[in-house]
């Protein structure tokens, strides 16, 4: 195996095995909590735990395939290759480093479940705005991933084709 199937190779394996676990927090584990769970401040606090180390590892994961993309890519980093990797660990950061901290310290303000508060308080509203941003947030460096997996299925179609075609030339 060349050094630019062994980078695309551990891109794919990276970013599949995070994008499953998002995946799976965002379809089935937070769903889960929310409707077993006695409270809805109960299963925030059980996804809270859980999101960090899925934003974390989006981070990673990016950076990760950035440095495999450059074993890869021939004719050197476009904005073509690099903006995906660009939206996860984008994504990823600022829910993580951004709307989290700004979640945080509403809950602590409020001082206990944000579902007592009045639909109309501001606090409230606000909680909705962040916890919408963050879903929008993981679900472009969601999209991110879902490209560059594509975009590597197509190179590597797009490559067998022509190794194909060579092949049929010369024989």
């Amino acid at each position: 195996m060349k050094d630019g199937q062994l980078g695309a190779a551990i891109e794919l394996v990276a970013l599949s095995v995070w994008l499953g676990a998002a995946i799976l927090v965002a379809t089935v584990v937070a769903p889960a909590a929310f409707a077993v769970l006695p409270s809805r401040t109960v299963a925030g606090a059980l996804v809270g735990r859980i999101l960090p180390i899925i934003f974390i590892a989006g981070i990673a994961t990016a950076i990760i395939a950035a440095a495999c993309e450059m074993t890869v890519s021939r004719s050197g980093l476009s904005i073509r290759l690099m903006a995906p990797l660009i939206a996860i660990a984008a994504g990823c950061a600022i829910a993580q480093f951004v709307i989290a901290p700004r979640i945080e310290r509403i809950r602590v303000v409020v001082g206990g479940p944000i579902e007592a508060l009045d639909s109309n308080d501001p606090r409230r509203l606000m909680f909705g705005k962040l916890h919408a941003f963050s879903v929008l947030c993981l679900g472009i460096a969601m999209l991110g991933a879902v490209a560059v997996i594509a975009g590597q299925f197509y190179a590597a179609r797009k490559s067998d084709r022509a190794v194909r075609s060579s092949t049929a030339i010369t024989a």
